[in-house]
């Protein structure tokens, strides 16, 4: 994928529609504006919202959310999951297709109410004032659209009836427009893989990024708002192939030897010999993988494709696949909420490409975004004396607390909590409306024992492409905590997230990584190498070095991919492929592919 266009166009988008959001908010808040009279509850909420987050959080806020939204539909437009083009024009014509058909009288009544379908055709007569008609009308479809979305997508689609819509930018239909720019850059051939929206987002806070790390040369820590934007990082394909093939792929394979899997398996490394000792699996809905920094979902959705061949071979209806891969075998955790957005989207399309009619069984894909959640002592006590005291343990009260800094630890939490899932199922099962003083506190208890389930449970496999984060860049308290929980790792992030990963992978389950490759040389990872090498075994490792990232490019960051089993074999020989002497992403997967294809062969 040819991803200059894109990182041109998302870099741009951010700036324009920061620009446009700005300006309507200057319109809304002005002391007699038409929104004051119109809509004074939402701008009496929008108010509340900047006088607590601040005018320039509140902005980024509305100008990702169109953002991310105009993408999604065109995405959708281009693959033809919508009903009619919401914004891209029909073959030949300039304008959206829906608004098209509404200057023709026809506006769809499942998606748009009666009294908006009416305002939009009374503003398309003339009969309703209007300086901008067309636009209005348009405005008003797009609003009804993310709305009826809100069913099938509510993680991507929230309901639109707030500040949101007041503050959505007004030039929609011009030459110039924000969704002209999205249209030119998402081509048909862009929207072929949905990873295209992955791509989209790191280009879109990629200045964000910059900014950052410019930061960093002055000594100025990353704080948790910041490290979304610091960390992600767009995994490429061949890279994830690699890392997928060769642990949930394998894993397969060695329990259903006649399997035609490796076939479509072009990065496979088949074992030397004939194993007998690997992790047993009955079927594929037994196989859970989690990728504990699932970004906008590459991993995973690449994993959906293996899953759903599984499936396939053992002879499940097809209309009933996507449904059971998102239901028993994928699992995302990420702490950027955008990013966690993205991949349930991806997952989404992944399994509406395969199954026309699967927006109609509202099917949440399992990705899990960590919220920082805050209790106070006295909050506690009151909620304690109220669910009684032999079901919240010590434990119970531990884990509520291990989260008020989510957004900074993210997945290397550890539950403190044991046996979450029936703590979980019991407080599910309270009736609050007895105590309505507890409720929210309540919502926010079961809010964490989720979040901790996710976290407590275990997978067969484990892939992650971590964030990496050394000791400089680390805020205060993310140090000291690294420090406290990950003694042997806590030099940089994606070394503690080798030591989390492994701690989540079942006995004999398959933990696959690209991380960076300073573990594997200086001594301040002495300890990490002499735990896995002692307690664990290596399965291959292709040593990328610098230049496995074309996106970033230079020396800046030099990485090795691997795959670990939770299981110690000292006889086990690895597969090992330098591909360090490549000098850009393309050599370095053809030598990948040469050496696979070498040792296949041999």
């Amino acid at each position: 994928m040819d991803t200059s266009k894109l990182k041109k166009f998302a870099q741009y988008a951010r700036r324009i529609l920061l620009d446009q959001v700005s300006g309507k908010l200057d319109v809304v808040l002005a002391p007699q504006s038409a929104a004051r009279r119109e809509r004074a509850q939402v701008v009496a909420a929008l108010d509340k919202l900047i006088s607590i987050s601040g005018r320039e959080h509140v902005e980024e806020r509305v100008a990702y959310t169109w953002f991310n939204r105009f993408c999604a539909l065109r995405f959708m437009d281009v693959n033809r999951y919508t009903r009619i083009g919401v914004v891209s024009p029909a073959e030949g014509q300039f304008q959206p297709e829906i608004l098209a058909e509404a200057k023709m009288g026809h506006v769809d009544e499942e998606m748009v109410s009666a009294q908006v379908r009416q305002r939009i055709l009374d503003l398309l007569a003339g009969r309703a004032p209007s300086n901008d008609s067309q636009g209005e009308a348009y405005r008003l479809l797009v609003v009804a659209v993310c709305n009826a979305w809100h069913q099938s997508m509510p993680f991507l689609f929230e309901r639109i009836d707030d500040y949101t819509e007041l503050l959505m930018p007004d030039d929609l239909l011009s030459g110039n427009s924000i969704l002209a720019y999205t249209r030119e850059a998402m081509t048909p051939d862009a929207c072929e893989d949905v990873e295209v929206v992955g791509w989209l987002y790191q280009f879109y806070i990629s200045e964000k990024k910059d900014a950052v790390f410019e930061g960093l040369k002055r000594n100025q820590k990353i704080t948790p708002e910041n490290i979304p934007a610091a960390t992600q990082l767009f995994t490429p394909h061949w890279i994830v192939r690699y890392l997928v093939d060769n642990s949930l792929g394998r894993l397969w394979l060695l329990n259903r030897p006649n399997s035609r899997l490796a076939e479509q398996m072009e990065y496979y490394i088949p074992p030397e010999k004939p194993e007998s000792d690997f992790l047993k699996i009955t079927g594929p809905e037994g196989i859970k993988v989690c990728d504990p920094a699932c970004g906008s979902g590459h991993m995973l959705s690449y994993a959906f494709d293996l899953l759903y061949a599984m499936y396939e071979e053992e002879g499940f209806d097809p209309a009933e696949i996507p449904e059971k891969i998102l239901t028993h075998n994928l699992f995302g955790i990420e702490l950027d909420e955008r990013a966690g957005e993205l991949a349930a989207f991806a997952l989404t399309m992944k399994a509406r490409a395969r199954q026309r009619r699967f927006f109609n069984k509202s099917v949440k894909p399992n990705i899990t975004v960590l919220e920082r959640m805050i209790f106070s002592s006295e909050e506690l006590d009151e909620y304690m004396s109220f669910v009684g005291r032999d079901l919240f343990t010590y434990g119970l009260r531990e884990t509520l607390q291990q989260f008020s800094e989510a957004d900074n630890f993210g997945s290397l939490i550890v539950p403190k909590v044991v046996n979450v899932a029936d703590v979980l199922a019991t407080l599910e099962s309270k009736d609050m409306s007895i105590n309505l003083f507890l409720a929210e506190t309540h919502k926010k208890v079961l809010s964490v024992l989720r979040m901790a389930d996710v976290l407590s449970a275990r997978y067969a496999v484990v892939v992650a492409n971590p964030p990496y984060m050394g000791g400089k860049g680390m805020n205060p308290r993310l140090s000291s905590w690294a420090k406290e929980n990950f003694p042997s790792s806590k030099s940089d992030l994606f070394a503690m997230f080798i030591e989390r990963n492994l701690d989540l992978a079942v006995k004999g389950g398959a933990v696959a990584m690209i991380t960076m490759q300073s573990w594997m040389f200086l001594s301040s990872f002495e300890a990490l190498r002499s735990r896995i090498l002692n307690q664990y075994t290596i399965l291959s490792m292709a040593h990328l070095g610098a230049r496995a990232f074309d996106s970033i490019g230079g020396e800046v960051v030099s990485t090795t991919a691997f795959v670990l089993e939770n299981a110690h074999k000292p006889d086990y020989r690895g597969a090992y492929m330098r591909l360090v002497d490549g000098n850009s992403e393309a050599e370095k997967m053809e030598m990948l592919s040469t050496a696979i294809a070498q040792g296949r062969a041999a």
